[in-house]
């Protein structure tokens, strides 16, 4: 009795400590979301009009797309399932939008 309850402490710190010290899983989900972030961001910017934003610079983003074909549809859809995206974007930094 004394002996299984040792162990299951030991499994207990054990486990805790695994999950205290293991920061790689939540680092790699906090960068693959940055980057995510940066290229919505970025895409938003020189290919707004796809979403119905008129961007005076399209004629000369247009350049771009050969490069930014491949993230086109992930983008749309990103964007299309974050209904309040400069509101999320705002408060980021503080300010209520």
């Amino acid at each position: 009795m004394k002996n299984n309850n040792l162990k299951e402490l030991f499994n207990n710190i054990k486990l805790f400590l695994h999950a205290a010290t293991d920061v790689s899983s939540k680092s790699k989900a906090l960068l693959i979301k940055e980057s995510h972030n940066e290229m919505d961001d970025f895409i938003l910017l020189c290919f707004g009009d796809l979403l119905g934003i008129p961007i005076p610079t399209t004629y000369y983003s247009l350049e771009l797309l050969p490069l930014i074909s491949e993230d086109l549809d992930g983008w749309q859809n990103r964007m299309i399932s974050r209904l309040y995206v400069w509101q999320e974007k705002w408060s980021d930094y503080g300010f209520d939008a």
